[in-house]
């Protein structure tokens, strides 16, 4: 399957959220990063078919998402950033209330909620009141209820947002065993949920898309140009006007700082070594702000 983002744009009365974007989709796992603001939630709408864009198409091998109706919707699992859950339904209620709105087979229906409470580690909790559930729980939920329909594309917003890190863990783990037949679009600003898990990596900044690539070549972009800096606490403006810090450590002889610039440091002001880089260090070669992990 594939799926072509052409010139996608979306306006609102104050604001161009996304600015003709275009990217091809095949399967396999997609991260979508970008800061908070950068366009992402309203390109996953626009994909999730929740919202519509002022201009450009979504195809799917070669055909429009509006011409295909409900059989493009037929298609989508959407995981929305905030998921609108019945506190008082219980996991297995709640599965058969959205299977029932999705037009799933009754024939299947049973099989299908059995099979996916399973697979989301909830089976034991099936009878249990959502309102109960961890914030762990109900993105696992999420995560079911998206599967319902055996969607060929799972669109994921901000999905591990406020979990613990045990939790993002499961959840990471879950989205790869997803990714074999699928087209999985996870959206993030956390550097840490997508680094091991994309195929590729798909940078948005200010609506634009600035940067696809495989997680090697995107590394490749600040490939020389990552450092550890030993610096004296007098130094340290100089290097913050310089470079852009990832990270900091004091230890007993100074400070030890990890630093991104298009600049080599000069060897007479700093001793520095250079560094493998990672997908943090691009985050803040694109984004200029401290990243999450």
């Amino acid at each position: 399957m594939e799926i072509i983002i052409k010139n996608i744009r979306k306006e609102f009365k104050d604001k161009l959220a996304v600015d003709n974007f275009n990217a091809t989709l095949n399967s396999g796992i997609y991260g979508l990063l970008g800061t908070n603001g950068a366009g992402k939630t309203t390109l996953m709408r626009i994909l999730a078919d929740v919202s519509n864009p002022s201009s450009g198409d979504i195809l799917v091998n070669g055909e429009s998402k509006s011409k295909l109706g409900d059989k493009y919707r037929d298609l989508i699992g959407y995981v929305p950033q905030n998921i609108g859950f019945y506190k008082n339904f219980t996991a297995e209620k709640f599965l058969y209330y959205v299977a029932a709105l999705k037009g799933i087979d009754k024939k299947i229906e049973k099989s299908k909620v059995d099979e996916l409470l399973k697979f989301v580690n909830l089976e034991k909790d099936r009878k249990r009141k959502i309102g109960k559930f961890s914030g762990g729980m109900k993105q696992r939920l999420g995560i079911a209820q998206a599967l319902l329909n055996d969607p060929k594309i799972l669109i994921l917003d901000e999905p591990t947002a406020g979990l613990d890190p045990n939790e993002r863990i499961r959840f990471k783990n879950l989205i790869s065993q997803l990714s074999k037949d699928k087209i999985v679009i996870l959206s993030t600003h956390i550097v840490s949920d997508i680094e091991f898990i994309a195929n590729e990596i798909l940078v948005m900044k200010e609506g634009k898309l600035v940067e696809k690539s495989s997680l090697e070549d995107i590394l490749d972009i600040v490939r020389g140009k990552v450092y550890t800096l030993s610096v004296n606490e007098g130094d340290l403006e100089n290097v913050q006007n310089k470079f852009k810090i990832s990270s900091m450590m004091r230890t007993n002889n100074g400070i030890c700082a990890r630093v991104v610039g298009d600049n080599k440091p000069d060897i007479k002001e700093f001793k520095y070594i250079e560094e493998e880089p990672n997908l943090e260090d691009v985050f803040l070669y694109y984004f200029n702000e401290s990243v999450r992990v």
